[in-house]
């Protein structure tokens, strides 16, 4: 069980504990030790293992630990059911409108009795909100103009989310002696930004102790459905799942058919028939004679077709390239050899300089570039140029200590709302790696977005626009931005695009990224991190890659880093 959960469990039992207008104190404990167990690089389900005492962590006390024990041992967390039990999950969902916090939700709650989204909306629309005390008509259109945005998320999660629920319960199911196979299929392995449910197949003579399995699972709410070869379930979070118990000789085409996407699905039908043969969940069929059915490779063989990676099976160019006989081979995690964007304590970031690169290093990186928040983040201790210059004194400091890492000296630059960069060009002109981003006036005009977009690119110290619309997926719209025209002014001005790996952002989008890779833009896959277990989420900045197309040939960190720099625009 990864950290992340763990803390994933205290965040949301201070979230309900703050709208259930509990003391201040025992919130920011577990706000506090969420932060700690997401800082800290030993995998704390090991140390329970191990009987290591958790106490040894900032902020884990006794009872805390006790709690992290039965969050590792069970799965689950007994004061976080109970407060599930008491707070209508509807009311969680309103966490997820856009500059709107546990306190909002909590007056929301506990003084309108409202339980849902579809209650606050009614309360806008009647105008309650506005008569509140610190609301006012603003804030009510705000939010009203927001819900719809929360209620579309509210019915799809994130991978990260979608992904933790799945592995978990397919680990659980491969420990059953009766279990043959078993996996995730659907639009969780077509590694899509959201999901909207999830798949699992297995194989088993007998479907009685997979789903009786399922059933008794922690993550598990309800079992919605049970037949014979089929399973449904609400999970706690509020997702369905279906688990379907296939025979040995059809799971390769029951995952085929059940990974999708339906449109990938309609061609790949469509080239079974104009051969003759008829392709379903149960295998390739001549007349009634099953030809293939045991393993994707076969299914898709049968056909005349090559086996295609899930993320590409969305039918846009997957077929043209299986015809041209120039199927791409799609990066992987282990062609990553940098990672160019990144935060430590000089601005908001949980850990130091050394902490950082040591950490990068033990996860196979051979560099990173340190990359904190300019002056207009104040809220996160943005750098104005002293203490910028000052911060890049240290890190040239602390390279000279560090073998085995080389450590470039960057900046995340914000591109102010009136076109202007957040740093003038001399300090700019310092630094090893200049990454452009807007962070604020997301809502600004096309016009005024682009013209801020230009100022950065042509800049001749900027090397990349990095999470380039600001989106947060679920949360927040990305700016108005016309990509057709960044992305040639890009390729004109030799500046590379980001793919920010954190699931919230994956930004670039994939339509973007592929967008990009046609003009021979190189594309950066970065972490983003904020802590030493920050670079966890590279694995999905290279799932977005490849859902692109993109091989390691596209991806610019990919490359030594002697090979990198001749990409700069100062080469």
């Amino acid at each position: 069980m990864k950290n992340e959960f763990i803390a994933v469990q205290f965040e949301l039992l201070a979230d309900l504990l703050e709208i259930q207008g509990a003391n201040p104190f025992r919130i920011r404990a577990y706000r506090n030790a969420a932060r700690t167990i997401s800082s800290t690089s030993e995998s704390l389900s090991d140390l329970v293992i191990e009987k290591q005492d958790l106490t040894q962590f900032a902020g884990i006390g006794k009872d805390l630990a006790k709690q992290i024990e039965e969050i590792t041992t069970k799965g689950q967390h007994s004061a976080l059911e109970e407060l599930r039990k008491q707070i209508p999950g509807g009311v969680l969902d309103m966490l997820r409108i856009p500059g709107v916090g546990p306190k909002k939700v909590s007056v929301f709650f506990n003084e309108l009795g409202l339980k849902s989204l579809e209650d606050l909306k009614a309360a806008c629309e009647a105008g309650r909100l506005s008569k509140l005390k610190g609301f006012g008509k603003k804030t009510e259109e705000s939010i009203l103009a927001n819900i719809a945005m929360a209620t579309e998320h509210s019915q799809r999660a994130s991978i990260s989310d979608a992904r933790a629920a799945a592995e978990l319960i397919v680990e659980d199911l491969q420990k059953l002696k009766e279990i043959g196979q078993v996996a995730v299929a659907g639009s969780c392995r077509r590694r899509k930004e959201t999901c909207g449910d999830l798949d699992i197949l297995a194989t088993c003579s007998d479907s009685g102790p997979p789903m009786d399995c399922l059933a008794a699972h922690p993550l598990v709410d309800s079992v919605l459905q049970r037949g014979e070869t089929k399973q449904r379930v609400r999970l706690k979070t509020g997702m369905e799942l279906d688990l379907r118990v296939v025979p040995e000789e059809s799971f390769g085409a029951a995952m085929q058919y059940f990974t999708g996407s339906k449109e990938h699905n309609v061609v790949v039908r469509q080239r079974a028939k104009d051969l003759g043969l008829k392709l379903n969940e149960y295998g390739v069929f001549r007349y009634d004679v099953q030809v293939a059915g045991r393993t994707e490779e076969d299914v898709y063989a049968a056909i005349g077709l090559p086996w295609f990676p899930p993320e590409l099976r969305e039918n846009r160019r997957e077929f043209e390239w299986a015809d041209a006989g120039k199927l791409p081979e799609l990066v992987t995690i282990a062609d990553i050899k940098g990672d160019l964007h990144m935060h430590t304590t000089a601005s908001d970031g949980a850990a130091t300089i050394e902490q950082m690169a040591i950490a990068a290093r033990e996860r196979g990186l051979k560099y990173i570039a340190i990359t904190d928040h300019s002056k207009r983040v104040s809220m996160a201790n943005g750098l104005d140029a002293n203490r910028l210059r000052k911060h890049w004194d240290d890190i040239r400091r602390i390279r000279e200590t560090i073998s085995g890492i080389e450590i470039l000296c960057g900046i995340e630059c914000d591109i102010l709302e009136d076109a202007t960069m957040d740093l003038p060009d001399d300090v700019l002109a310092e630094a090893d790696w200049v990454i452009a981003v807007l962070h604020y006036g997301l809502k600004q005009p096309g016009d005024q977005i682009m013209k801020r977009l230009m100022t950065a690119v042509t800049n001749p110290h900027v090397d990349i626009i990095g999470h380039c619309s600001g989106r947060m997926i679920g949360r927040r719209e990305g700016a108005d931005i016309n990509f057709s025209e960044l992305l040639k002014a890009a390729a004109d001005n030799q500046v590379m695009m980001e793919i920010n790996a954190h699931p919230s952002r994956l930004d670039l989008d994939d339509i973007h990224a592929a967008a990009a890779k046609d003009l021979g833009i190189p594309i950066v896959i970065s972490t983003d991190s904020h802590s030493v277990n920050g670079f966890e989420v590279l694995e999905y900045g290279v799932d977005q890659a490849r859902r692109a197309g993109l091989t390691k040939d596209d991806v610019a960190n990919t490359r030594t880093l002697k090979e990198f720099r001749k990409l700069l625009k100062s080469s």
